[in-house]
């Protein structure tokens, strides 16, 4: 009976051997997927990805960038060479990122983004536009060889960090805004398109008139009317005013009392004049008195004429 027994026990066990061997197998298995799976996700780490937030970034540094669109077919075949481009990032010191434009609608203004797939190059906060051939081996000689120095880099009044830009970045992100606002209005709650139309016309005339306000409000805050001033105010005018004024009648005073003294210094001129002629005489030649009694100074002349005839007889 011993010997009976110790051979079910091992039939028995038998089945359990091949359970374990079945799970450490699977157990492999699910180790190697693993593994795999963390070695091409450590591969498309070195794609960086470029968003709103972090696009500062770029700003330091030697970055190659990708502005794509996941509809545009050119840049569906541009992504593989760009993944295996990504790979040689480390090696040579290089970032390399992409942007999607349909995601990330303010870099797109920022950058200007006006054909897909565009590639940038930057160094240390300067932006060349990349337009030679989309292969590896390019990408890869126009770093090394620093061809990217050949390009006349983007003018800072377009560079992404500008005022301009910036302007430009949140038209975008607004036209964006009111883009998803419409597909709400239209898909999700189901209002016509005129009907959508029309509410954005009343939004818009609605935060004009806002605005108006606003800035006749702060016009006002800054130059007050002269309704309600205070009084203070329109006696120091007032008072302005009546200082002007009598400047005007002091200036025109002492002009009456400079024409006045000229007259005077002619009438005294002509006194003299007159005396001289009365004692000695008018002889040739001598310009006329200045006055208009013209006949009276003849009579004087004839008087004096005859007087000096008498003395000479």
């Amino acid at each position: 009976m011993a010997p009976l027994t110790i051979c079910r026990i091992r039939s028995a066990a038998t089945p359990w051997r091949s359970t374990l061997r079945r799970l450490f197998s699977l157990t492999l298995v699910v180790l190697f997927i693993c593994l795999t799976l963390q070695t091409a996700l450590a591969k498309k780490n070195h794609l960086r990805v470029i968003t709103d937030g972090n696009w500062e970034e770029i700003l330091e540094g030697e970055w190659m960038i990708e502005f794509f669109a996941p509809w545009c077919p050119a840049c569906q075949q541009l992504q593989p060479v760009w993944n295996e481009f990504a790979e040689w990032g480390e090696d040579m010191g290089l970032n390399i990122a992409k942007v999607d434009v349909t995601e990330q609608p303010g870099l797109s203004g920022r950058f200007i983004i006006t054909a897909l797939p565009t590639i940038y190059h930057c160094k240390d906060g300067v932006f060349r536009r990349y337009q030679g051939a989309r292969t590896k081996d390019d990408f890869l000689s126009f770093v090394d060889e620093k061809r990217w120095q050949d390009i006349e880099p983007v003018s800072t009044w377009f560079g992404p960090s500008s005022f301009m830009m910036n302007t430009m970045s949140a038209l975008f992100k607004l036209s964006m805004f009111i883009r998803h606002c419409h597909n709400y209005l239209t898909e999700q709650i189901g209002i016509p398109v005129w009907g959508s139309y029309a509410i954005f016309a009343l939004a818009t005339l609605f935060s004009g008139l806002a605005l108006g306000l606003i800035l006749v409000f702060i016009a006002d805050c800054v130059f007050p009317s002269r309704r309600f001033a205070s009084p203070s105010y329109y006696q120091k005018k007032q008072a302005q005013k009546q200082a002007r004024i009598l400047k005007e009648l002091e200036v025109e005073q002492e002009a009456d009392g400079e024409e006045d003294d000229d007259e005077e210094e002619e009438y005294e001129e002509y006194e003299r004049d007159r005396d001289e002629l009365w004692r000695r005489g008018v002889p040739e030649g001598r310009p006329e008195p200045r006055t208009g009694d013209f006949q009276e100074e003849v009579v004087r002349r004839r008087a004096l004429g005859t007087r000096e005839e008498e003395e000479d007889t």
